[in-house]
This record gives C-alpha cells, sequence and structure tokens, in this order.
C-alpha cells in the first residue's frame, strides 16, 4: 500500500514496484477518486500490469484512515507512508484533533495508519515512512537541526500542537521538527514491534513533486521558480522523482537496511547514497526521545 499515490513519488514508487517479479496487488491510497483513477489507468498503461487496486484514504482525517484499514479484505506486506506536504495554505492551523494542519497531513493519520495495520494483523512485513534531510537540518536551505531544551514527551506534543513554535514560525522549520518528531516515533515503533521492519527513507530533494505548492508566496518563488531550476541542478543538489521512488522501492525490499534507522542522504548532501542519519545527528539514536516522541503523537489519538 503507497499512500498519495496518484502523483509524483507515490505514482512513481508503484510504478516501479509492480515490474517487480512477484509484486501481486498495489493498494494506490488516495483522497480523491478521480484523480486516483487517472493515476490507475496510466500505471496499468506504463506497466502493462492490472494489479492495482484503489482505496480511499485521506490521511490528514483520522477516521478516514480507521475506515479504510477496516475495508481491507486481506493484509498488504509493505507499506510506504508517502503522503504529506506543507500543510497547505495555513499550515500551522489547528484541525478538530488538536494538531496543526502541518502534522495532520505528515503524521497524525500515518500514527493512526500503521497502529490500525498492525492492531488488526494486516502488516506482515515492512513499514518505510518518507522522511526528509530536514529533520537533521538542511544548512544549505537555512532549515536549524531541530532542538528541543528536553526532549520531554510535553515538548514534543507542543511541537505537534505548535505551541513550541513561535507565531511566525517558518514553516520550512516546522516541517523539519514534525519530520524529526515522525523519524523518533517509527524508531520507538521498532523496538515495540520486532517482528516488523520499520524503515524512515528520505527520498532526497526530488524533482517533479508539488511540496512547494503550499508555502507562503516569497518561499515558493524561490524554491520553485530559482532553487528547483537553477541552483540546485547547478550544486547537484535534487535528482529526478525516479530516484527518490526508487529510495523508497530499495528501503522496503534491501532487508540489509536495518530497523529502526533512519535513511537520509549524507552530510550536506540532498542526493546520492544514503546512510543512517544518527551518525550526523546522534539524538535520533536516543530511545527515551524516541518513546518520548511516540507518547506525545498517542496524546492526539482518540
Amino acid at each position: 500500500m503507497i499512500t498519495g499515490a496518484n502523483a509524483g513519488l507515490g505514482k512513481e514508487s508503484a510504478r516501479q514496484l509492480a515490474l517487480i517479479e512477484g509484486t501481486e496487488k498495489i493498494y494506490l491510497a488516495c483522497r480523491n477518486m478521480s484523480k486516483a483513477q487517472e493515476a490507475k489507468q496510466s500505471l496499468e498503461k506504463s506497466t502493462g500490469k492490472s494489479i492495482f487496486e484503489i482505496v480511499i484514504m485521506d490521511v490528514s482525517e483520522p477516521n478516514s484512515v480507521r475506515s479504510a484499514v477496516a475495508g481491507l479484505s486481506e493484509s498488504i506486506d509493505a507499506l510506504i507512508m508517502n503522503a504529506g506536504g506543507m500543510g497547505g495554505k495555513d499550515p500551522m492551523k489547528v484541525t478538530s484533533d488538536g494538531v496543526t494542519s502541518l502534522s495532520a497531513a505528515n503524521l497524525l493519520g500515518h500514527v493512526v495508519l500503521l497502529d490500525e495495520l498492525i492492531r488488526e494483523k494486516k502488516l506482515n512485513n515492512v513499514a518505510l515512512y518518507a522522511g526528509s534531510e530536514g529533520a537533521r537540518g538542511v544548512e544549505e536551505m537555512n532549515m536549524q537541526q531541530p532542538e528541543l531544551p528536553t526532549s520531554s514527551e510535553a515538548e514534543f506534543a507542543q511541537v505537534i500542537d505548535g505551541t513550541f513554535f513561535d507565531g511566525d514560525i517558518d514553516p520550512m522549520q516546522a516541517y523539519g521538527y514534525i519530520k524529526y518528531t515522525a523519524a523518533l516515533w517509527m524508531s520507538s515503533e521498532a523496538h515495540k514491534n520486532p517482528d516488523i521492519r520499520f524503515i524512515t527513507m528520505s527520498p532526497g530533494f526530488t524533482s517533479g513533486t508539488k511540496v512547494m505548492d503550499d508555502l507562503p508566496l516569497g518561499k515558493r518563488i524561490m524554491f520553485k521558480y530559482i532553487m528547483l531550476p537553477f541552483v540546485a541542478p547547478l550544486k547537484g543538489m535534487i535528482h529526478k522523482v525516479e530516484k527518490g521512488a526508487k529510495r523508497f522501492v530499495d528501503g522496503i525490499n534491501n532487508e540489509s537496511l536495518l530497523s529502526g534507522v533512519f535513511y537520509a542522504s549524507k552530510e550536506k548532501k540532498l542526493v546520492g547514497p544514503v546512510i543512517d542519519q544518527s551518525r550526523i545527528f546522534p539524538d535520533l539514536n536516543n530511545t527515551t526521545y524516541q518513546d518520548n516522541a511516540n507518547a506525545a503523537i498517542h496524546r492526539f489519538i482518540n
């Protein structure tokens, strides 16, 4: 199952997985039926395979996720949690679940999805979460390394509901904190569920995605029309969607990748080979921080 599968990294991951011998079915988890149907038809044409099945799911809405899991008639072998983004036009707006739109889009729904799949014994082998180098800081994009005074459960809860940040927080910076919290959550789940492999994998800085579309106007112009087409290629900081998706495909298939580890580009890189990010940011390997982040997220789940 792939969330956010109608376009970009999700759709390309589905295409690559369909071409691997032995893939029997791919669930395209999408929130919009018409876009999902277009993606399904496109994938069937490009792969020559009729193995795609649509699941309607909005990961920013926990009840939508629960309904989708309840409707699954069989278990899945692998889950790719790809859906996300910058949280819309007002990323720090608090939802009815008490979290920011940024947290809802990137974190809360995927936590509910994973919880429900495990509770109903519908996930067999591996779960992969789409991480970001922003979780360890990206100096080249002015994203500071996340820094919490004590990394307590209460502080992670403040990150999730937005009260940790000043009112004028840069959404890119808040995005990095959310992705950091998510990477810790995945590591915590790894030692709670040893029979399943949990991988956080950044796709790297990838062209052909719509993540930047929700940024404020000034930053959107800078990233979409200056950074992406000119600066990033010149500095070797960006790769095509095919390479970003291949990281996901490798993440669920390469059993040498260790459960509970966050893999992303090397220090000062946004593309190329992936490494364990705790070598760059040791806090990622702190089991207390991992469990605090996990507990904080579950404060917002009924």
